[in-house]
């Protein structure tokens, strides 16, 4: 026999759910921020490399070292 009989465990079946839904929509939410800061940062490191690419290219060759 159950602990508790079926009809009884059901609120609590779906307040786990609910629970474990919640917790995973927290997770994606909390991944989604992280996401755009990483996607963020690589965007600011690609302009940094493009910026010193076009620097490199408009100093001479005679003038590098």
């Amino acid at each position: 026999m159950p602990a508790l009989p079926l009809d009884d465990a059901g609120p609590y079946v779906a307040a786990a759910y609910l629970v474990f839904l919640a917790l995973v929509l927290i997770y994606v939410a909390i991944m989604a921020t992280k996401l755009g800061r990483v996607e963020k940062d690589i965007s600011e490191l690609a302009e940094i490399v493009e910026r010193r690419e076009r620097e490199r290219d408009a100093v001479p060759e005679e003038e590098r070292v």
